[in-house]
């Protein structure tokens, strides 16, 4: 009788340290994005990517032909200040939607409400000639000559599509240069106000509005700025800031 009356009391504590250990557990949620695209309020896609007529705030009529870009470093910052970025870069291929989605290398972040920025491209830190397999393979390397390093963006379609006389651009974002041999680091650091409550798993929609890239700050004339525009410090700058203002929050699902 002893002996029954011992083992029930060494269940009982076996059972309490159970629960105190999954009361003081750690949720670690994993975190998903889903890169979704529109040029003002019509969706953009591999349906209709290259037959999608668009018009820009300069009144150029667009056929997309690619679109084509870099993003990393996703950082997500807690109300003390606490930073964790999620490793790994994406490269999203509008005429690929199985490139729309990304789940960092390293993902896992404590339970908490953070905000959320990413580096648009790559910093002066990670941009450096033939470090990733994968950007090598989709010929994504940006020209030595112009600073070596990669793409941000491949933008490439037909202008005045409306006309007798359509002609071609090509929006390539990356190093801007200087002079010869001088280069300047051309990223952005793309940082939402949205407050995240991050409990579970958990999906964030991020929306590119593509119309934005020709609009805010600067109204982009096709006609004076479409190619070639690599080499060209003034228009890799004015990219870079008409940038800031692409990205949106969308939906949060866990």
């Amino acid at each position: 009788m002893k002996k029954i009356v011992s083992l029930i009391a060494l269940a009982l504590v076996l059972f309490t340290c159970n629960e105190d250990n999954d009361d003081n557990a750690v949720i670690t949620p994993k975190v998903t994005f889903n890169f979704t695209h529109q040029w003002e309020e019509t969706t953009i896609n591999s349906a209709n990517l290259e037959t999608e007529l668009v018009t820009n705030a300069n009144g150029e009529v667009i056929n997309i032909d690619r679109i084509r870009y870099l993003t990393s470093r996703f950082t997500l910052t807690n109300l003390a200040g606490e930073t964790y970025t999620l490793e790994g870069h994406k490269l999203t291929d509008l005429s690929d939607e199985d490139t729309y989605n990304f789940t960092p290398e390293t993902n896992n972040i404590p339970s908490g409400t953070y905000t959320l920025s990413f580096v648009w491209g790559f910093d002066e830190v990670d941009n450096i000639d033939g470090s990733y397999p994968d950007l090598n393979s989709a010929n994504w390397n940006w020209p030595e000559a112009l600073g070596g390093g990669y793409h941000f963006l491949q933008f490439d379609g037909m202008y005045n599509v409306d006309t007798a006389s359509p002609s071609p651009f090509n929006f390539h974002n990356g190093t801007a240069k200087v002079s010869d041999g001088v280069f300047e680091q051309n990223f952005a650091v793309i940082t939402f106000d949205t407050v995240l409550a991050i409990s579970n798993d958990t999906t964030i929609e991020i929306t590119m509005d593509i119309a934005e890239l020709f609009t805010n700050p600067n109204t982009w004339d096709l006609n004076v700025l479409d190619t070639p525009l690599m080499p060209n410090y003034d228009a890799q700058k004015m990219m870079q800031q008409n940038i800031m203002s692409v990205f949106s929050i969308g939906t949060i699902s866990e």
